[in-house]
């Protein structure tokens, strides 16, 4: 019995065998015994670690030291690795990362969705593994968090009430002061440098989560790589139009040349969501304009956009080439946001209609099909649970050959996937950023007579454990 062999506080070594979420590995010790181990670790690793908990099947431990580093390992360029939850995996060669992940894929499809061998392709890899987010969220706090290595000084080079940068892992109200992030741009990352300054030379107070006051909020910074435009939303609790134009020309002074907008959200609500309540324009359109697909799209402060241009459209790409789309073809598009997806397809079919519950969504897509002289392209306000609504709300339409669904992170509400299934598509393009919910649901479109045909992982975000994937289903009898 496990709990009679080791103890709490026992020192044991093992080797890293697999990854988990979050900064879990798996391990096994010589005798056979497995260890579910946290660190920031690899695949290949050998390490002492501490053994938190006894379980009859396996034990959990943390990681103590690294006695024979993976072949796998690489050093970090980040000087925030191990603070900053943002890039959990930036110690491992990329080329592993993209094994890793095509595994977590397979792995999730075998052992919650009963696929045997199932068909998943390589990982399509990003060009760029670094500097690849065309949207950055920094936060303000007047609780800085403090470094390993501040622990120690006896005085601190920064002041503790000021901080700008990435909440700590769990903690709403601690901030990681952050000078550089290696996913931002350039130029993102000189916005956050110009701001901090800015705000400390005039003595701005930075939001405290729990005492709800400050005016400081969030920074979000936006690019487009097409038009090289910038976008900068500085959120605050109030608007200060002379303080705000003074922000704005400090910004332009120290960027000259840049293409920019610039805009202020503001908001009282107690949350730390980086929206605002009222936008106030201090300089440009307000919007910049991304290119994907030949197609432009306008983004405004609050707009959701994929958050890496170029893989974005090497997904799309992806979701074409197996949606076997014919020219007299009706596509419908599920959950489909600001329509990125729906006209992206239009081209390619008779007609693409976009459903999705969100108002503001439905009003982003009719803009952007508009901007584009899309005209075979309708977009539609419904509940996807609803089966009735959707049958009543395109009756005057085609039934669809083929259903794109995009859900979010906990995949398709039950009775969305009932309805997706009534509907009867000749294909279904499953488009996962959850491997465990592509599993779950694929696994239920199967069994109402569909195959899976294929799944192609997409990296959006290298250094990170997440993975899209677009997974191709056929129904059995097309007849």
């Amino acid at each position: 019995m496990a709990e009679e062999m080791y103890r709490k506080g026992d020192i044991i070594t093992l080797s890293v065998t697999d990854l988990a979420e979050k900064e879990q590995c798996f391990g096994r010790l010589d005798s056979g015994m497995a260890v579910m181990v946290t660190g920031m670790l690899a695949i290949g690793d050998r390490v002492l670690a501490r053994i938190k908990k006894v379980k009859q099947r396996y034990l959990e431990a943390i990681a103590v030291e690294v006695l024979e580093p993976s072949l796998d390992r690489v050093e970090p360029v980040c000087s925030y690795f191990g603070v900053c939850g943002g890039c959990k995996l930036m110690h491992i060669r990329y080329e592993a990362q993209l094994n890793y992940k095509q595994k977590k894929v397979r792995d999730a499809l075998e052992h919650l969705g009963d696929f045997v061998e199932p068909p998943v392709m390589p990982v399509v890899a990003a060009p760029d593994s670094c500097h690849y987010r065309n949207k950055m969220e920094f936060s303000f706090s007047n609780m800085r968090y403090l470094l390993p290595e501040e622990l120690s000084q006896e005085q601190l080079l920064r002041p503790k009430g000021f901080a700008l940068g990435f909440h700590t892992p769990g903690n709403f109200e601690k901030v990681i002061d952050i000078d550089y992030c290696y996913l931002a741009k350039e130029s993102m990352n000189r916005v956050l440098q110009l701001t901090r300054e800015f705000a400390i030379a005039n003595a701005l107070v930075p939001f405290a989560a729990k005492a709800h006051t400050g005016f400081l909020r969030n920074l979000v910074v936006r690019f487009s790589e097409n038009r090289e435009e910038l976008m900068v939303n500085l959120v605050t609790s109030w608007y200060d139009e002379p303080l705000m134009q003074r922000y704005r020309a400090f910004l332009e002074a120290g960027m000259p040349g840049q293409k920019m907008t610039v805009v202020n959200n503001v908001t009282e609500r107690k949350n730390t969501v980086a929206t605002g309540d009222e936008e106030y324009l201090l300089c440009g359109t307000g919007t910049i304009t991304e290119r994907l697909g030949g197609l432009d799209f306008r983004i405004s402060a609050n707009s959701f956009f994929q958050t890496n241009s170029t893989q974005a459209e090497a997904l799309y790409q992806g979701i074409l080439s197996v949606a076997g789309l014919g020219a007299n073809d009706t596509v419908y598009d599920l959950y489909c946001g600001t329509g990125t997806i729906t006209l992206f397809l239009a081209k390619h079919c008779r007609q693409a209609i976009g459903l999705e519950v969100v108002e503001s969504s439905i009003n982003d897509a009719r803009s952007n099909a508009a901007f584009n002289g899309v005209e075979n392209a309708a977009f539609f306000q419904v509940d996807l649970k609803d089966f009735h609504a959707i049958l009543d709300t395109l009756a005057s339409h085609d039934a669809p050959a083929v259903i794109i669904t995009d859900p979010p992170r906990a995949g398709m509400h039950p009775k969305a996937l009932s309805t997706m299934l009534q509907l009867k598509p000749r294909r279904i393009v499953y488009v996962s950023c959850n491997p465990a919910s592509l599993a779950r649901d694929g696994k239920e479109i199967c069994a109402a007579g569909y195959s899976l045909l294929s799944v192609e992982p997409v990296d959006m975000f290298p250094h990170t454990s997440h993975i899209e994937s677009v997974a191709c289903f056929e129904r059995n009898d097309k007849d």
